[in-house]
This record gives structure tokens, sequence and C-alpha cells, in this order.
């Protein structure tokens, strides 16, 4: 609620939870349905403590959002013994449904794979074959980094090197030198929030990009990119899960939501609505809160909404939907201050996530 991922979860996935829960109705089960929130400051012993009272204490069956990957790796261990569902929407390990998957826990906005793939393979099919990362130094930041080195080795790149900053880092300085020395024509960018704010903009002061490297956001937010500016962010490739001004039906949601929160939602929010709603309709159609009932009816049912068409929970607990790749607009193309992104293309679910071929998840191994 108040750490570096305060803008891109935080109040605004607590608001997109509460208007799931007005949409549903109030109620499920004729009970009243109970929102409690709290900041675990992006640290996974007190994600664990808090998860562990509220399961143990406050009769909670349902835990959301998390907001970063060491924290949701603690919370699904206290779930785990209890027998709790645990929906993930901030956190993106692709960790999460290989090897630390867990029968109750659904991974459902996006992962790492999803993005570091569509945004390496589009930055490499621009030319970019040679690859330098600077990474945040924990569990999210490692996996980023190393889904996208897999795609570059794969289509005949080389990874020159990697520095990794501890998240809340200011000065970005000698990890950009690192990396221009390296002589890469790309900085793969491994992290989020205010690290990646910082860094950007800090690329942009040092004239690194202007001296003709690419900078590469492989967990870039539409938060981010309203945060630093399209001045240095133009001509940016990233990818997405949802932008707010997709159709009619997200224009609605945004409205919505940038009344209350004064900004427009991101793919992290937007999944914490979706996530909220599924969740419920799953318990209306159990007719219990059980976990294993709620779990079967959840991965039985499609998605389908504002942030997902056609969206399914795997085994391995993936909510597979579409992703999009984008470019971040020039200032002469945008039109207004959210104004920022023009779809380059369509990835579909099948292809956008890990295939189960490839599954580390041992739920599924045979």
């Amino acid at each position: 609620m108040a750490s570096l991922y305060a803008d891109v979860t935080g109040p605004g996935s607590e608001w997109a939870t509460r208007m799931a829960i007005a949409d549903f109705g109030g109620k499920v089960l004729g009970r009243p349905i109970e929102l409690l929130v709290a900041d675990h400051q992006t640290k996974a012993d007190i994600a664990a403590a808090i998860a562990t009272k509220w399961f143990d204490t406050e009769s909670v069956v349902a835990l959301l959002d998390v907001a970063a990957s060491s924290p949701a790796l603690a919370v699904m261990n206290a779930a785990d013994h209890r027998n709790k569902i645990v929906i993930l929407n901030g956190p993106g390990a692709s960790s999460i449904t290989n090897e630390n998957c867990i029968r109750t826990v659904v991974h459902y906005t996006y992962n790492t794979y999803a993005v570091a793939h569509a945004v390496t393979k589009a930055v490499m099919d621009q030319g970019g074959k040679n690859w330098y990362y600077l990474a945040a130094d924990y569990t999210y930041g490692h996996q980023l980094a190393a889904d996208s080195a897999a795609v570059v080795k794969a289509n005949g790149g080389e990874v020159l090197g990697e520095a990794r900053a501890p998240a809340g880092t200011s000065d970005f300085s000698s990890f950009l030198l690192k990396a221009q020395q390296s002589k890469a024509q790309v900085i793969g960018l491994a992290n989020a929030g205010s690290d990646l704010i910082n860094t950007v903009k800090q690329a942009s002061e040092f004239g690194i990009t202007q001296g003709g490297i690419k900078l590469a956001s492989l967990g870039a937010n539409i938060n981010d990119i309203y945060g630093i500016g399209l001045d240095a962010t133009q001509g940016m490739v990233l990818a997405d899960a949802f932008y707010w001004d997709t159709d009619d039906q997200t224009r609605a949601f945004a409205k919505r939501f940038s009344d209350k929160m004064k900004k427009m939602p991101n793919m992290l929010q937007a999944g914490v609505y979706s996530s909220t709603l599924h969740y419920l309709q799953a318990v209306q159609a159990a007719g219990t809160t059980e976990s294993d009932a709620v779990m079967e009816k959840m991965r039985s049912m499609p998605i389908n909404d504002v942030f997902a068409h056609n969206g399914h929970i795997r085994a391995d607990g993936m909510m597979v939907h579409d992703m999009y790749l984008f470019q971040v607009k020039t200032p002469a193309e945008s039109k207004g201050p959210w104004d920022l992104y023009k779809r380059l293309a369509t990835i579909p679910g099948d292809q956008a996530y890990q295939p189960l071929s490839e599954t580390r998840c041992p739920l599924l191994k045979k």
C-alpha cells in the first residue's frame, strides 16, 4: 500500500475489488462479503504472518492480489497447509505455476514467461540480438531476466551479462554504466514500479538511449509509462493483458475506476476485479466456500468479462488468456494524458503462456 508497487497495485487494487463486490451484489450464499486489506510492505515474512492470522483467526476463505512474487510464495505456503485459495494478480514469477505450483493457487493476470517472451521476440525481430540485463534483485526480477534470456538464446542472440539492483534503489548510474560498457544492443529491464521509472529516466539523463542502445522493458505497466512520460518512452514495445481504451466496455470500467482513483486502471487492477468476480461466481455455483469445490467450479467456468475473453484456468493454476503487444505512442500521436498505447499484435492465450508440455509443476508430473 505504500511501497514501490503502491501505484500499480495498492489502493487501486483494493478499489477494483470493492467494485467487483458491489457489482456482484455485496452478498454470496446469503452472507455479506467482507474484504480485509493489509500492507505486507513487500516483505515475505510479514505477508506470511498476515495470511496465517487471517486464515487461522479471521475466517478468511480466499486471499487475492498479494502484489509481489516473494510475498506471494510465502503466502502460498501458508495457504497450502490450510487448503485455502489464493488468487495472484500482482506477482509475476513463472515459477508460481511451475516448481512452486499448488492446487489451490491461481495465477490470474500475467506471468514473466508471457511478457518476457512477447517483448523479447519483438525486440529481436527489430534487430536487437545482444542483450544485457538490469534486474531487480529478488524473485520477480530474477525470473523475468531468465525467461527473457531463454528467448534470446533460443533465437540466436547473446546475453552479455546481468546486473542486479536491490528493490527501492534510487541511483541506477553504476548499473547502467555496466550495461553500457558491455556494448549490448539492448538493455533488458527486468524491474517494475518506481524502480523501472527511475531506471528509464536516468538512462535518458545519461544519454544511454540517445547513443543507440535500446531499452526493452520486460515488466512495464501503463502507470510506469505515464510516470516516465512519452518523451522518454515513445516507441518502447511492451506486453500487457489489458488496456483501458480498447472498447466501450473497458472505457466504461476505466471511467468508474478513475472517478475514484483519478487515474486509469492497469492490467493488475483489472485482473483483481475480474478474479474477484470469478471467485464469487464459483462460490455461488458451488453452493459453498469449501476450497476444493470452489476450485473445481473456477476451473470449469470460462472467464468472459472486461478483462478477459474465453479465459480458462489450467491444471497448473495459470489463467490462460490473450496477451497484447503494444508500442508507446509519440507525444504527437497522443490525444490525452492516458492515451499512451497503440496495439501491434494480439497473442492468443495458447501461444502466450508456457505450454503444459514444458511444465515443471509437480501436480502434473507423469
